[in-house]
């Protein structure tokens, strides 16, 4: 709990910064994926432009009515209200082709970032997806992304229209009355004071209702990940009462941080509304004293609202940047995170022929980089023949599984080296090691598409009597055939509409149709019955054929037949050799497994 709370305050405490150069630097360098279609941008940019100018020209034309209702225009009101239509027409159109144009290059620009974070996140090592949840890592691609997307298809487009607003307004009641202008200036300060004050209590009381409603969140989230636990305890108005007391605490944080933002926006509405009147009676003066007309006094009116409304618009602005600079950095985090492999690049697949599968252990130490202080395995030494068959035993903990993840690079040694066919593994390009390997784990993944597409995964290129032909010598062919669907069937999510027995078999196919020189199987009939139990082991001697394979071994009886057996206990071998050679060992470990297994055996028949 205390991991996920400190993971959310980072990601408030990001959002919730000042804006800083670095922060714009970062969020340009996202926007350079716009490069490619900057065509489309500078097109809707001018677009922009004309809609903006279109719209500063409106209070210039209602103030040449009342030019006409005074009789200094040599215009009819007609004629200038047609203008205005027109006006409104073209506006209408520019504003149209300014949105879909920016809408156009934002949906094509985010899709880019999405593939390219999604790129960089399936290409990290496991070292670092083991390091962050995977919720904070969807979220880079989902809310990071749409942040990014709403500022590049909306808050950009407004930033400039309202500045252009601000800027050309001033420009325009100064040629109309400089005097009046000053006048009107002078609330500036006042207005950007109280916004800076507002603005850091605003930030502050929202970071903490923020922090408030995360740590409300991680209460359902560990409630619903523990239902049973909860039910089993009967402890359901507990956790109902701890969430109540959490949102409390977010409700009165969100509450103290909406009086901020009203007093806020009551002091904007009372300051924007309060110059507006100053200006109409400091103007009115001026027309009393034959310093301005009636009809230049409507414009500069005209044109304070809109200058009041670019102003009071840039609250909105700056919080969106602000969002999106803490966007952009969570992003670049991902972006800037050294890949494993290049997927740009094709493999050479000839290589695949040349690994003849002979693996060597030599002296190999290695503790996990999230525990440094943990050795896990000790001086590991020992060697696999082409085609030959090993097993792996030992209590939970000893190290098995950490000596084929070594084999398949998901982490380096510290000290020592694995080597195939002669060769360190790191001498290897990635993508061809691990294309000689197989794993057929003890808890098999699915994807949740047809069974075609799961078998077919092993060897995407495969034709579809290749991949027919894995089936049956996995022993899948028979129920697949069953299914109304056939290899069409869909599995579900993680397989979870097919049994055990089943999914096991349907990996077994995956790994037959791969084709691999080694092969890695983790215990895979450990908790199947009987019958399943069979089937796979039948599938299981087929792809076990001509290959190197290591057996990471729970049941003992499955592994009789392997070449050698190698009993690890707290990162160490300890004993070597045949089942029959170690069975015979008196206090062995090897020994006291099987009598342990025997007596478990027999205490459940």
């Amino acid at each position: 709990m205390a991991k996920r709370r400190r993971l959310d305050d980072d990601d408030d405490s990001v959002t919730a910064k000042k804006i800083s150069w670095k922060g714009i630097q970062n969020t340009l360098k996202i926007f350079r994926y716009t490069l490619p279609y900057k065509g489309l941008f500078i097109v809707g940019f001018i677009f922009l432009i004309l809609s903006t100018g279109t719209s500063l020209a409106f209070p210039k034309l209602v103030g040449s009515i009342v030019e006409v209702i005074e009789g200094r225009s040599s215009y009819t009101i007609n004629q200038i209200t047609a203008l205005l239509i027109v006006l409104l027409v073209f506006q209408s159109v520019f504003a149209f082709l300014r949105i879909y144009l920016f809408a156009r290059v934002s949906e094509r620009a985010m899709a880019d970032v999405r593939r390219d974070v999604y790129s960089k996140i399936i290409t990290l090592p496991v070292v670092f997806l083991e390091q962050r949840r995977v919720g904070e890592l969807t979220s880079r691609i989902t809310s990071d992304v749409t942040q990014l997307q709403d500022v590049l298809s909306f808050t950009v487009a407004e930033f400039f229209r309202q500045m252009a607003t601000l800027l050309a307004g001033v420009v325009l009641i100064s040629y109309t009355s400089w005097k009046l202008t000053v006048f009107m200036m002078a609330t500036f300060p006042v207005l950007v004071i109280a916004a800076m004050v507002f603005g850091r209590y605003i930030r502050k009381l929202s970071k903490k209702a923020q922090d408030e409603l995360a740590a409300a969140n991680v209460i359902v989230e560990e409630t619903l990940q523990s239902v049973n636990i909860v039910k089993a305890f009967t402890n359901e108005r507990l956790e109902v009462a701890r969430y109540q007391t959490a949102l409390g605490r977010v409700v009165d944080n969100a509450l103290r941080a909406a009086t901020f933002r009203g007093g806020f926006v009551s002091f904007i509405i009372f300051a924007l509304t309060g110059g507006i009147v100053g200006v109409i009676w400091y103007g009115a003066s001026l027309v009393q004293a034959g310093e301005m007309g009636i009809s230049d006094l409507f414009t500069f009116t005209l044109y304070t609202a809109f200058i009041g409304g670019a102003i009071g618009g840039m609250g909105d602005i700056y919080a969106q940047i602000n969002k999106t600079i803490g966007a952009s950095e969570r992003l670049l985090e991902i972006l800037a995170e050294p890949s494993e492999v290049d997927i740009t690049t094709t493999p050479a697949l000839a290589q695949q022929n040349t690994v003849q599968g002979q693996i060597s252990y030599q002296n190999v130490q290695f503790a996990y980089p999230s525990r440094p202080d943990v050795q896990v395995l000790k001086g590991i030494s020992f060697d696999v023949n082409a085609g030959e068959k090993i097993a792996l035993v030992g209590y939970s903990g000893a190290g098995k599984s950490t000596i084929v993840q070594l084999l398949m690079r998901f982490y380096e040694p510290q000290g020592g080296e694995v080597r195939i066919d002669g060769r360190p593994i790191s001498a290897y390009e990635l993508t061809e090691l691990r294309r000689n390997i197989a794993v057929v784990p003890q808890e098999v993944m699915l994807f949740g598409g047809t069974i075609y597409e799961n078998i077919a995964y092993g060897r995407p290129d495969a034709t579809e009597a290749e991949v027919r032909e894995a089936a049956r010598k996995a022993n899948a062919l028979q129920f697949i055939e069953s299914f109304p669907e056939k290899f069409q069937t869909v599995v579900g999510e993680r397989g979870i509409k097919l049994s055990g027995g089943q999914r096991q078999r349907i990996a077994i196919a995956r790994a037959i149709l791969k084709d691999p020189k080694i092969l890695i199987l983790d215990e895979a009939t450990s908790s199947l019955d009987a019958e399943s139990e069979k089937l796979v082991q039948e599938a299981l001697d087929e792809l076990m054929k001509n290959r190197s394979t290591i057996v990471i071994a729970h049941r003992l009886a499955t592994i009789r037949k392997v070449d050698t057996i190698y009993v690890i206990r707290e990162g160490q071998i300890v004993e070597s050799g045949s089942h029959e050679v170690l069975a015979m060992i008196e206090d062995g470990l090897y020994a006291n497994l099987i009598k342990l297994q025997f007596e478990t055996a027999e205490s459940h028949s």
